[in-house]
C-alpha cells in the first residue's frame, strides 16, 4: 500500500472539513441568504461546466480541421 505524504493527508482533511463545515453553516443561516448563496453557486457551476464543455468540443474541432484523426 502506498503511503501518502503529509501534504496530501492535510489537504484531504482540510477539504473534508471545508465541505462538511459549509453544510453545517448553511443550515443555521438566514433562509434568504442561503437561497441567494445557493443560487449563485448553482449559476457559477453551470457556467463553468458549460465553458469547459465548449472548450473541449472546440479543441476537438481544431484537431479535426488540422487533419488529425
Amino acid at each position: 500500500m502506498m503511503k501518502r505524504s503529509f501534504r496530501q493527508r492535510a489537504m484531504r482533511t482540510l477539504m473534508t472539513l471545508a465541505i462538511g463545515g459549509s453544510a453545517f453553516q448553511l443550515s443555521g443561516c438566514d433562509p434568504a441568504v442561503r437561497d441567494t448563496l445557493l443560487t449563485g453557486l448553482e449559476s457559477t457551476t453551470q457556467t463553468l461546466s458549460s465553458a469547459l464543455i465548449s472548450a473541449y468540443f472546440l479543441t476537438l474541432e481544431d484537431d479535426a480541421s488540422d487533419g488529425a484523426t
